[in-house]
């Protein structure tokens, strides 16, 4: 007797693990389902949405939350939750990247470049003339520069939700001509606004901006009000050049095939350790830092990129550019090359 009450009780205990189990996977996919629905919205938003009601009911009653009133058996509403996910899944893993959408016209041209030797001519480096409304002159120019004559680089973290999340960008220094940035961007169309769940399930292609400073680095600053932060890297020239190369190997990849932007996999922090991974001979640690991204520099300093000379908290004192760019716009001499100054004065140079 006490045997079969010990069997009862570990196959009742089995049981209801199995069911736990099988709940939280109908209540974890059918949250994935219907985001995904309300995101791409693919019958439109009334008829994603009566979708949604409708899943959400037959996840609810295929969950145990209710059973009465069922004229099919459980293996058959298995078999059709089974077959509506199988389904759902195929939809979403067709939806491609495309590059003919009405773009915002911040992102609405590809980089291209022709490479000679060490000589590089970049077609398509942004270089907008920003309004203190927010409004722009668009200005696309062709540049061209020698590799030979890199100076620097610097990590750029625009802080705009909070100090988990930042904008990662990264600039290059040359000794005769003024700094590139690349930045990695969603691609907007011109109705879309920034969504960090949406970013999560395709909504938005991947693009890369080479920009100047006085656009790119000025709109966040001076346009926008995020707080940025400029570090200057230790990085030897040689991979400073790999680095810069494969920022154009990026821009074949993108103008040879659109890709998905994805607020966790691939995003301006870290497609950017992937390309640093690719140059660098060492293994680089994998950290919640590169989630995160509001915490890279802190990564950079634990890993000796940054100068050591000067503790970190007084590394994010002196690299804080809005105290020094706030007053910009009343300044008589509104260059590129002066503004570019302005957010380096008082950093310690890069070992």
């Amino acid at each position: 007797m006490h045997n079969i009450g010990t069997r009862e009780f570990i196959t009742a205990l089995l049981f209801g693990l199995l069911h736990s189990l099988f709940t939280l996977s109908i209540v974890f996919s059918s949250i994935w389902v219907c985001v995904a629905l309300w995101v791409q919205q693919p019958f439109g938003w009334l008829g994603s949405r009566i979708l949604i009601g409708i899943w959400i009911a037959f996840a609810l009653s295929m969950a145990g939350l209710y059973v009465e009133g069922h004229i099919i058996s459980r293996r058959t509403d298995i078999l059709i939750y089974l077959l509506a996910f199988a389904c759902s899944l195929v939809w979403y893993f067709s939806i491609t990247a495309r590059q003919d959408r009405d773009w915002n016209p911040e992102v609405a041209n590809i980089l291209s470049y022709e490479k000679h030797g060490d000589v590089v001519t970049l077609h398509n480096v942004r270089n907008f003339n920003w309004h203190p409304d927010g409004t722009y002159d668009v200005r696309w120019e062709t540049r061209t520069f020698d590799l030979n004559q890199l100076n620097g680089i610097n990590i750029i973290a625009s802080y705009w939700m909070g100090p988990q999340i930042a904008h990662t960008l990264v600039s290059f220094e040359f000794k005769n001509q003024q700094p590139l940035v690349f930045s990695i961007e969603i691609r907007k169309e011109k109705t879309e606004e920034f969504s960090a769940i949406g970013g999560f399930f395709r909504k938005y292609e991947l693009s890369l901006i080479a920009s100047d400073e006085k656009d790119i680095v000025y709109t966040r600053s001076n346009i926008r009000k995020e707080q940025v932060y400029n570090f200057p890297v230790n990085m030897p020239r040689s991979e400073q050049k790999a680095l810069f190369l494969e920022y154009l190997k990026k821009s074949d990849e993108l103008r040879a095939e659109p890709k998905w932007y994805n607020t966790l996999t691939s995003n301006c922090t870290t497609l950017i350790f992937d390309m640093v991974q690719a140059i660098n001979p060492y293994e680089l640690p994998k950290d919640y830092r590169l989630i995160a991204s509001g915490y890279l520099p802190n990564y950079l300093y634990d890993l000796k990129a940054l100068n050591q000379n000067i503790s970190l908290k007084q590394w994010y004192q002196i690299a804080h550019i809005n105290p020094r760019t706030e007053n910009f716009e009343q300044l008589s001499d509104q260059s590129s090359e002066h503004f570019s100054q302005i957010v380096r004065q008082g950093l310690p140079k890069a070992k």
